[in-house]
């Protein structure tokens, strides 16, 4: 599942081709995938224009000229391509925006959507989530303030929404992995020093996957070298030899979550 560097990098390189170009056609092949009726969306949607693009969370949301945003959640199996027709994946297309004879075809939604909001609206839709991770208001008294108050699994607390926005299974992962922490610590229980070697891995880690244009090897466009550059540490990576210190990398089932962690170098 796309996780807070893929979603930034998509939304950068979406803002650089997209921005105040007008939508001038929609197809929708899965009523599911969107929460109004396809009429209605396609009369609030055509003819407008895309002001910005922001992200937050695991969310792209696209700004229109008509304060009306489209709030995209790829989930699992979800992405997105950007093109014209005879360059897009052999797919099956669940929505499709266009603009003009280039196209922005989202793929594999089946859990994921493109919903259609108001600006007052999406305000509460996104209020349960928690801080940016890579925000300049993301300072490290704030999070050893967050972690205080907090109990449960390292793990578990990551990858809550309510609690940081935008980790998942991967990158929690790394996280762990970097902060040389097992994901079964709990949270209530790390020491100062823990606490701070914790908060500049989650900073490190994100911003070096931005960088690298995340770990899913899904390109945007025909031509995207940098999509899906990250290459992981631990996750995904059972049975392989830890880089850092040589042991086993081991996979486990915490909080009903697969994880994966070294049990040399965590601790």
């Amino acid at each position: 599942m796309p996780e807070l560097p893929e979603m930034e990098n998509y939304r950068q390189l979406l803002e650089q081709k997209l921005k105040n170009r007008v939508i001038t056609q929609v197809e929708i092949n899965r009523e599911k995938s969107i929460n109004v009726t396809p009429d209605y969306f396609s009369k609030l949607v055509i003819q407008t224009k895309v002001v910005r693009i922001e992200r937050r969370a695991k969310h792209l949301l696209f700004h229109l000229n008509n304060n009306h945003v489209l709030l995209l959640h790829l989930m699992l199996g979800g992405r997105m391509f950007f093109g014209r027709e005879e360059e897009r994946p052999e797919r099956t297309v669940q929505v499709r925006v266009s603009f003009g004879e280039q196209h922005l075809y989202f793929i594999g939604l089946r859990l994921g959507y493109l919903h259609l909001f108001t600006n007052n609206d999406i305000e509460k839709e996104l209020s349960h989530l928690g801080p940016e991770p890579l925000a300049d208001s993301f300072t490290m008294p704030l999070f050893i303030k967050l972690i205080n108050k907090k109990r449960g699994r390292l793990k578990a607390k990551l990858v809550d929404q309510s609690f940081l926005s935008g980790i998942g299974n991967c990158y929690s992962d790394e996280i762990c992995y970097q902060a040389k922490l097992l994901p079964t610590r709990d949270l209530n229980n790390l020491n100062e020093n823990e606490g701070a070697e914790l908060y500049y891995s989650i900073r490190s880690v994100l911003s070096d996957a931005l960088r690298q244009g995340g770990y899913m090897e899904l390109p945007l466009f025909k031509g995207d070298t940098k999509t899906g550059g990250y290459q992981t540490k631990v996750y995904d990576r059972e049975g392989e030899r830890c880089g850092r210190c040589g042991s086993v990398i081991v996979k486990d089932n915490i909080s009903s979550r697969k994880t994966f962690y070294c049990r040399g170098c965590q601790k």
